[in-house]
């Protein structure tokens, strides 16, 4: 079997998480700068075995698409450009900030470091792959 990677893909950041190769544990990677995005995921993807990209679906409570849904749309399509042969699917990321935020208050992370954007973005991706893990429908 292979890795599937998720990302919470955000404008500044996407957090990214990645499971162990028999697929059952999702663990946070890293955040990098999603300007280096790309050069990122054809690293990796050219280093690891990866089947699968998970990517968040921002909705409103409506179930409308969230604003920032546009500049996924573009990377989603240049990423099918980039690394072709590594198919996408897309899992609602409602309220995967706030969880992130709670995880961290839950595992008695200080104020100061709860403050980390970056380590939000990349528990939300975690969060994100957990959710597919549990209903990979």
């Amino acid at each position: 079997m292979a890795r599937i990677l998720a990302l919470d893909y955000g404008t500044k950041r996407t957090g990214i998480a990645v499971t162990d190769e028999l697929q059952i544990i999702a663990s946070g990677l890293t955040t990098v700068n999603t300007k280096e995005l790309m050069s990122f995921l054809k690293t990796y993807t050219s280093e690891e075995n990866v089947e699968l990209f998970i990517i968040g679906e921002p909705k409103q409570m409506n179930y409308e698409v969230s604003e920032s849904e546009v500049s996924i749309t573009k990377f989603i399509t240049t990423l099918e450009k980039a690394i072709p042969h590594i198919p996408i699917k897309r899992i609602d990321e409602r309220f995967t900030s706030k969880m992130a935020f709670q995880t961290m208050i839950d595992s008695g992370l200080s104020k100061k470091q709860r403050q980390d954007k970056a380590l939000v973005d990349e528990i939300s991706a975690t969060i994100i792959l957990q959710s597919y893990l549990y209903n990979p429908s």
